[in-house]
C-alpha cells in the first residue's frame, strides 16, 4: 500500500499527487487520522457548520452525541452594545458542552473584532471562527459576513486584528468563506492564501458564491484550488447531504474535513450514518422509532432549559418541523403531527404530541405505515 499518512497534508507535496486517488484508498484513514485545531485533538473530520438561529447549544450538544467531531456556535456580532441581549447571551451559551468550545463572530471594524474575540474568550471560547460566507441580506448590507470578501484588504486586516488579539491567550483563530463574491469574482484562493499569512490556522470554503446564496449547486473545484494552494486544514463546505457525498467530496477535493449544515436540520443522526459509511463503506441501519423519539425528547428538553417556555416552544416547532421530514409514518398523520405541534403553547403540550405520535407508530396495526 506504499507509505501511510498521517494527515492528508502531508501527501500534499509528494510527486504525482492526485486527491482523488489517495481518498479513494484510504478514506477511513481520513475520516479517524489524527487532527488538530490549535492544542485540541478531534476526534474526527465531520463538523458542523454555524447555522444563524439552528446550531445552539441543544443542537451542537445533540450533533456531537450522534457523531459530529466538531461544532461552532451560531454567528455572534461583535458590537459592544448587542453583547447584553437576551439572543446574544443565548448564542453565546456554552453550558455543558464537549469542547473545544468555537465561537463564530461578525463585524466589519478590526478594532472591535478583535475587541469582540477577547470578550467571548473571557467567556470560555477556545476558538474563535471569523465569518466571511453568511450571505444573509441583512448582514451583507452591513458589508459584514461574504460582504468583507469584495474588500479583501479590509478583510485581511480583520483577519490580523483578530489573530493578534487571541495569541497571547493560545487561541486559534479560523475562517469560513464563500468562493467569492460572484461567478466574476471567486477570490478566494486569494483570501487564503493571506489569511494563512496572517495566522489563520484552518479554512472553510462553501462552494457557492454570495451573489447564488443557497441557490444552484455548490462547486467544489475552488475548494480543491484553495486546498492545494495553502499548508493549513481546509474544511469542504456545501451540499453535503448524503454518506456518498461525502465521500466524493473528500476524493474530488483533498480536503481535510467536511462541514454539514442545513441537511442535518432534523436529522442530526446523518453525522454517524457519514462515518459509518466511510469507515466501511456501507449505509447504517436507519434509527429506530425508540432511538428517534430518545434523541427528540432530549433535544426538546435541552432547548427548553436555554430559551424557557414561552420561546422555547416557538423556536421547537421549526426543529419539530425538519424532523417530521424524517419521521416515519403516513402523510395525513405527518400533517396532524405538524399542525398540533405549531399549535401547542406549553412545554408539556408539545413534549405529549411528540411522545403520542411515537406511541401511535409503535401500535401493531400501524407497523405497515411506520416501515
Amino acid at each position: 500500500m506504499g507509505r501511510e499518512y498521517r494527515d492528508v497534508s502531508q501527501a500534499r507535496g509528494m510527486q504525482g499527487y492526485n486527491p482523488a486517488h489517495f481518498f479513494s484508498i484510504r478514506p477511513r484513514m481520513l475520516l479517524f487520522s489524527p487532527m488538530r485545531l490549535g492544542p485540541f485533538p478531534l476526534p474526527n473530520r465531520l463538523f458542523v457548520a454555524p447555522m444563524a438561529g439552528v446550531t445552539d447549544r441543544p443542537f451542537r450538544r445533540l450533533c456531537k452525541r450522534l457523531g459530529a467531531g466538531y461544532a461552532v456556535s451560531e454567528m455572534v456580532t461583535s458590537r459592544p452594545d448587542l453583547r447584553d441581549s437576551l439572543k446574544t447571551s443565548r448564542r453565546a451559551n456554552h453550558e455543558g458542552e464537549p469542547g473545544p468550545i468555537a465561537v463564530q463572530i461578525a463585524g466589519t471594524d478590526g478594532d472591535m473584532m478583535a475587541e469582540a474575540a477577547r470578550y467571548n474568550i473571557d467567556r470560555g471560547a477556545q476558538i474563535i471562527d471569523i465569518n466571511m460566507g453568511c450571505p444573509a441580506k441583512k448582514v451583507c448590507n452591513k458589508w459584514a459576513g461574504s460582504a468583507l470578501m469584495q474588500d479583501e484588504a479590509l478583510a485581511i486586516a480583520i483577519v490580523e486584528a483578530v489573530v493578534a488579539a487571541c495569541q497571547p491567550h493560545g487561541v486559534p483563530v479560523t475562517l469560513k468563506m464563500r468562493t467569492g463574491w460572484c461567478a466574476e469574482a471567486r477570490n478566494a484562493p486569494v483570501l487564503a492564501r493571506a489569511a494563512e499569512s496572517a495566522g489563520v490556522q484552518m479554512l472553510t470554503v462553501h462552494g457557492r458564491t454570495r451573489e447564488q446564496g443557497y441557490k444552484g449547486v455548490a462547486e467544489h473545484d475552488t475548494v480543491a484550488a484553495i486546498k492545494a494552494a495553502v499548508g493549513i486544514p481546509v474544511v469542504a463546505n456545501g451540499d453535503i447531504d448524503t454518506p456518498e457525498k461525502a465521500r466524493e467530496v473528500l476524493r474530488r477535493t483533498g480536503c481535510d474535513a467536511i462541514m454539514i449544515g442545513r441537511a442535518a436540520q432534523g436529522r442530526p443522526w446523518l453525522f454517524r450514518e457519514v462515518a459509518h459509511f466511510l469507515d466501511t463503506g456501507e449505509h447504517l441501519p436507519p434509527p429506530s422509532l425508540t432511538e428517534l423519539r430518545e434523541w427528540m425528547l432530549e433535544h426538546l428538553h435541552d432547548h427548553y432549559t436555554l430559551y424557557g417556555e414561552f420561546t422555547g416552544v416557538r423556536t421547537a416547532r421549526k426543529h419539530l418541523g425538519w424532523y417530521a421530514r424524517s419521521l416515519p409514518g403516513h402523510p395525513a398523520r405527518m400533517a396532524a403531527f405538524r399542525e398540533a405541534i405549531n399549535r401547542s403553547e406549553s412545554c408539556e403540550s408539545q413534549l405529549h404530541v411528540v411522545q403520542a405520535y411515537f406511541d401511535d407508530l409503535a401500535a401493531p396495526e400501524n407497523w405497515t405505515l411506520a416501515a
